[in-house]
């Protein structure tokens, strides 16, 4: 792809001012936004291939910021920098629809992996009718549209998430530490029921309507789509 055009909404200016020399040492073109509402503005009038920004922002916070952003596109990636490291705040950062999820203080090297990895998976090398099946369930990687028995499924990007998670791993038990790490990226809380939740927002969204049903629980090991039910 062509330049990359990353917005870096961070309201300390030494920390700012740190990773947009960085880089643009590494070829990004970087404009800096150093409240909520100004990176807002931002997002509205210039068209980026990346968004990286932290939470506690004046003006809007970064999950108001983040939810504003995904209203808009749905596909332009989104690193959130913080030093709130705890599990609900994790996920209340994914919810909000976050690609990634860096905790302060953190090596610039590992930004810059995650932030080639995004763009990889987003941008580059991207075929055309990406599809995954299972039974009568269509997932379009592409356009992000799912369909079941061809009747359109409307999906949260983390929904969507899940349920890729699901597919690719289809007549195969997957156990909620599984899901914690490869779909919310972080170590499982016992004490948190988000999984089970997020698994209960898909049955209502893709089985709740149909006979046969596509995602079942394992007691005590977790869950498994079974293609044939």
């Amino acid at each position: 792809m062509d330049e990359v055009k990353i917005l870096l909404v961070e309201d300390e200016k030494k920390i700012a001012e740190a990773l947009r020399k960085g880089l643009m040492e590494q070829q990004y073109h970087v404009e800096v936004a150093y409240d909520g509402l100004i990176g807002k503005k931002m997002v509205e009038t210039y068209k980026f291939d990346l968004v990286i920004l932290d939470i506690n922002l004046p003006g809007m916070n970064g999950y108001e910021l983040c939810k504003e952003i995904r209203k808009r596109d749905e596909r332009i990636p989104v690193v959130m920098l913080t030093a709130l490291s705890a599990t609900d705040d994790k996920i209340e950062g994914f919810d909000a629809g976050a690609d990634d999820y860096i905790v302060k203080p953190f090596d610039f090297k590992e930004l810059l992996v995650r932030i080639r990895a995004l763009l990889k998976r987003i941008y580059q090398n991207v075929p055309s009718g990406n599809m995954l099946k299972v039974a009568d369930l269509v997932m379009n990687l592409d356009s992000k549209e799912v369909t079941r028995a061809e009747k359109p499924i409307s999906l949260t990007a983390k929904e969507f998430q899940l349920l890729e998670y699901l597919v690719r791993n289809k007549n195969r038990v997957v156990s909620r530490a599984d899901i914690a790490l490869n779909v919310w990226d972080i170590d499982f809380d016992t004490k948190t029921n988000v999984i089970d939740v997020y698994v209960n927002f898909l049955r209502k969204k893709l089985d709740r309507d149909f006979d046969s049903k596509l995602i079942h629980t394992q007691v005590g090991m977790g869950y498994i789509l079974k293609e044939n039910s």
